[in-house]
């Protein structure tokens, strides 16, 4: 049996969404195991310092953050040259995906999960998440894709909390002026890319024969 690196992954989290899309589009392939956030499982909580999805051991190297995780697959194989955007530098796209991890993810939270916070009003964290959705549709009305006419590091690392934004309440984001936006998301929601890496797998015990991914 080939000893591969394990990736942790739950199937609906937007952090091992962006994950898997990055090792499936460098060619790597790692054993994935599914893990159920309500009943984790002992290894998975003795392997990531956070507890939390994804998570990836490579030998004796754990990868907590997916971003890190996306940065990894990449390094070893980018056949499709998301870490040299056609326009702009890796560092601005490092810079648009750390707006989308820290504000944006921010207000996101205090909106779909308002309940959970005590100081937060639904219809304002959603305008405020909203001020990174029309910078984005701004991008995406003058070329397809974030930094170009073809697909970078930034588009994928960004459009899964898009959809999870979506989501929260689909009928009030379709009716928002975002026509670059929505494009660009529904272009992925349907795509062969984003289908593959949302399968559904089992939930992962100790002693189950691996399941590889992809």
């Amino acid at each position: 049996m080939i000893d591969r690196p394990i990736l942790y992954s739950f199937r609906r989290c937007p952090y091992a969404i962006r994950a898997r899309l990055a090792i499936t589009a460098s060619g790597q392939r790692v054993e994935l195991r599914e893990i159920v956030l309500r009943d984790k499982a002992p290894e998975f909580l003795e392997t990531s310092p956070s507890a939390t999805v994804p998570c990836l051991k490579d030998g004796g190297s754990v990868l907590d953050e997916s971003l890190d995780i996306m940065l990894w697959a990449l390094k070893k194989s980018d056949p499709d040259a998301w870490l040299l955007p056609e326009a702009g530098t890796l560092a601005e796209v490092l810079d648009l995906i750390g707006t989308c991890d820290g504000p944006f993810k921010r207000h996101l939270d205090r909106y779909k999960y308002d309940t959970r916070y005590a100081d937060a009003d639904k219809d304002t964290e959603r305008g405020r998440a909203s001020e990174f959705l029309w910078l984005i549709n701004g991008r995406l009305a003058e070329h397809p894709w974030l930094f170009g006419s073809r697909a970078c590091l930034a588009d994928f690392a960004i459009l899964p909390f898009v959809r999870q934004f979506a989501n929260a309440d689909r009928d009030w984001f379709d009716r928002q002026d975002w026509s670059a936006l929505k494009g660009w998301l529904a272009a992925f929601e349907t795509s062969d890319r984003f289908q593959a890496v949302m399968a559904k797998w089992p939930r992962w015990q100790s002693g189950d024969e691996q399941t590889l991914f992809p």
